[in-house]
């Protein structure tokens, strides 16, 4: 899932029908005070990041004057939110609420089918409310091929009490957020809270959503306005991060590369298939080690993907081994991923003799590939040890190498 910030989401439902308030985007306090004097008092000011829960950590607030919008602005700009460093604020007219309501359209994998989740209690995280009271909490399946019409729209609100023009306000707008869902290959849309006024009018006051990352191709305006990423939504890509995307994308016809950096550690580690990954990643922490990265590949990738992912995982700094396993059962052409690691390794003219490698990789052409390391001087094994094997022997090799340092 690839976010949208809060500004491009409420221009999305504004687009298709869906008034919002009217809001503006400042990046220093100057203009955040100019973006309030024009939009008028009072108005809410936020942290513009694609993470939640901004009004819990203190990225919410309101302001009365000009005054109160600069020494507001400062302090939100000087914050980090949940990991991400706030560079721009959301200034938005102040919504009168008499009521809080909750609506997500998300996916749900089990059911293979869209979602509807529901609520009077807004403004809160749901999910708390769902495991005390969970009958407060509506979730509707919905069936693709028919859509969600409006007048089931009004049923699902009118079984949570719902009246008269709020009903219909409040159906109106979930009917057309499930448009925007299908029209957008959304993943994710959250309106919370979804603000009741006194007259019973009905309006989005906060957005999440999120696109499939997979469905990029047929949305090129979005594409552009994605939050590379933001799918982990515990912090910012790092700048090598973004690399890997770029080296994943350069040939995305074939294969997968997914490269994330952890704090610290001393061994590159890559692998094939997530769920050996895993178990790889998590026998070399029991044995004493410090992955510098969780990296893995998948889907047959070309010598070049293999290559610049290696690299990648070599560049950190810190990083004083390397440590490629896969699975034995595997599609994999384990001698394409040979040449690729051995030209990674020849490009960044790394010391093969002193430099501890462990390469554990069979399936398809292992004896190609077996043949080519030994030629370039990595230590290679196949199906003759397992996972756990090679990452006690990466351990033992980092330990031999570098005697002083705690693995």
């Amino acid at each position: 899932m690839a976010r949208l910030l809060e500004n491009i989401g409420k221009s999305i439902l504004r687009d298709n029908g869906i008034v919002t308030p009217d809001f503006k985007i400042a990046k220093n306090q100057e203009e955040a005070v100019v973006a309030a004097d024009e939009l008028g008092y009072p108005v809410v000011i936020k942290a513009l990041v694609a993470v939640g829960k901004r009004g819990k950590a203190g990225a919410v607030k309101f302001a009365r004057n000009s005054d109160e919008v600069r020494k507001i602005a400062k302090e939100i700009l000087s914050m980090t939110v949940h990991n991400f460093p706030v560079e721009l604020l959301l200034i938005e007219r102040k919504v009168e609420i008499s009521r809080e309501l909750y609506v997500s359209i998300t996916f749900d994998p089990l059911k293979m089918m869209p979602v509807v989740i529901l609520t009077c209690e807004g403004g809160v995280e749901v999910e708390g409310i769902a495991k005390l009271e969970p009958e407060k909490v509506k979730k509707y399946h919905v069936n693709i091929r028919e859509g969600l019409h409006l007048y089931k729209a009004k049923e699902m609100w009118s079984d949570l009490g719902l009246t008269g023009k709020s009903l219909m306000a409040a159906a109106g707008i979930l009917h057309k957020a499930y448009l925007i869902f299908e029209k957008y290959d959304a993943t994710i849309i959250e309106i919370n809270p979804l603000a009741v006024g006194p007259q019973g009018e009905v309006v989005p006051v906060a957005i999440l959503m999120g696109i499939d990352d997979d469905a990029l191709f047929r949305q090129p305006v979005l594409s552009k306005k994605v939050i590379e990423g933001s799918d982990r939504a515990w912090r910012p890509l790092t700048a090598l991060e973004k690399e890997m995307i770029a080296v994943d994308k350069a040939e995305s016809y074939r294969g997968t590369a997914r490269y994330t950096e952890m704090e610290g550690g001393n061994i590159g580690f890559l692998c094939g298939g997530g769920g050996g990954s895993l178990l790889m990643y998590d026998a070399l922490s029991r044995f004493g080690s410090r992955p510098a990265n969780y990296t893995e590949f998948g889907g047959n990738p070309t010598e070049d993907k293999v290559s610049g992912l290696v690299k990648g995982v070599l560049s950190k700094p810190g990083v004083k081994g390397f440590c490629m396993v896969t699975n034995i059962t595997n599609n994999t052409q384990t001698d394409v991923v040979a040449r690729g690691i051995i030209k990674a390794f020849t490009d960044l003219n790394v010391d093969r003799a002193n430099f501890p490698i462990i390469v554990r990789l069979a399936g398809v052409n292992d004896v190609k590939a077996s043949k080519l390391f030994s030629e370039a001087g990595i230590e290679y094994h196949g199906d003759d040890i397992t996972m756990e094997d090679a990452a006690r022997l990466m351990v033992d090799k980092m330990k031999k190498a570098y005697p002083e340092e705690e693995s």
